[in-house]
């Protein structure tokens, strides 16, 4: 099943995308959607190519991040593989929809902006200290994230966190896949596009800790909850990596694809 959220009105509303439409369900966002064990239609639809997407979690209680998590990231950054995954976290400010405009920071502040396609985890049922067939039970689906990273930043400390959370620079969506569809996540195509070039294709099978692994350990550390958000790591062929480095800039396309879910495309703008 293909879930979506959906801005109407002022408000969101989650949908189930059946063909070019979303079938309107009983509930704000695809979380509600697992929080409730599912939603029964609330009448109407509308075209998916038309809708106004809203991230598919509007307000996730936890937002997670793997880093350095894919084997060709690990080769390109020149970094031995980490014994255990490398967590970091962003705030729900930072998440936009599959189609909104990226809001870059001013000059400024920085340019050195980079893009970052991931696999992203919906948990879709509270899970503690999981085995690992409970960890892919817990996993209601699967949708793309956009890690958006201002690199300086990223790197004024040995802590991530001031670099990957800016306000509304981390694209999400465009639909959550269930589990049922695409299992524990392996052997999907990911890539990006930057004005229309490829900078990263790779594959899910190329994490180094994957989704199961994932969720197992996060699950030691703190209860995970329906609608929590995990992104899993990005492939190589970061701009940072780059010689010279590349960097999006006011007009940049960025185009994350990943294989039997979709994709997010985003149009970088600073503001004013």
């Amino acid at each position: 099943m293909h879930l979506t959220t959906v801005i109407l009105d002022g408000s969101t509303s989650a949908g189930r995308v059946e063909g070019d439409e979303v079938v309107l369900l009983d509930a704000p966002d695809v979380g509600a959607v697992f929080a409730r064990g599912g939603a029964v239609e609330a009448g109407g639809s509308i075209l998916f190519a038309d809708a106004r997407l809203a991230p598919m979690v509007t307000a996730p209680d936890k937002i997670v991040c793997v880093g350095v998590n894919y084997f060709d990231h690990i080769a390109e950054m020149g970094r031995d593989k980490p014994a255990a995954p490398t967590y970091f976290a962003k705030y729900r400010s930072a998440l936009i929809g599959a189609r909104d405009d990226i809001a870059l920071p001013s000059p400024d502040i920085s340019t050195h902006i980079d893009w970052e396609a991931e696999l992203a985890i919906v948990i879709g049922s509270t899970v503690r200290d999981a085995s690992a067939d409970e960890a892919l039970a817990a996993i209601g689906g699967y949708t793309v994230l956009n890690d958006v990273s201002v690199r300086d930043y990223q790197r004024r400390t040995t802590q991530f966190l001031a670099g990957k959370t800016f306000e509304g620079m981390t694209p999400l969506g465009p639909v959550v896949v269930t589990r049922d569809e695409l299992g524990d996540g392996s052997g999907l195509a990911i890539s990006t596009t930057i004005d229309g070039a490829v900078k990263q294709s790779s594959s899910t099978s190329e994490l180094c800790f994957n989704c199961i692994d994932i969720v197992q350990d996060l699950s030691r550390i703190i209860t995970l909850e329906p609608g929590d958000v995990i992104a899993t790591g990005t492939p190589g062929g970061v701009g940072a990596a780059r010689t010279p480095p590349e960097w999006m800039a006011n007009g940049t396309v960025v185009r994350c694809s990943i294989e039997g879910i979709g994709e997010t495309v985003n149009r970088c703008r600073l503001p004013g």
